[in-house]
């Protein structure tokens, strides 16, 4: 008959589980997806305004994209 076991194994270190991350917001548009755009007209093309355009970094999903 087979020698029984009378130690027990070592229980395995087990990782925490990983904390979820909050995404951080774009740093061009504040986490808008907005941009604002000067608009110029004329032949000497001066200011005359503004208007929304969407954010190139983000590309308008208000968050900062992975390195």
């Amino acid at each position: 008959m087979a020698t029984q076991r009378t130690t027990t194994k070592p229980p395995k270190n087990l990782a925490p589980a990983p904390v979820p991350v909050e995404p951080v917001p774009c740093q061009p548009c504040g986490g808008t997806g907005n941009v604002a755009i000067t608009v110029r007209v004329g032949r000497k093309r001066r200011p005359v305004g503004q208007q929304d355009g969407l954010c190139l970094n983000c590309l308008g999903e208000g968050i900062a994209p992975a390195a």
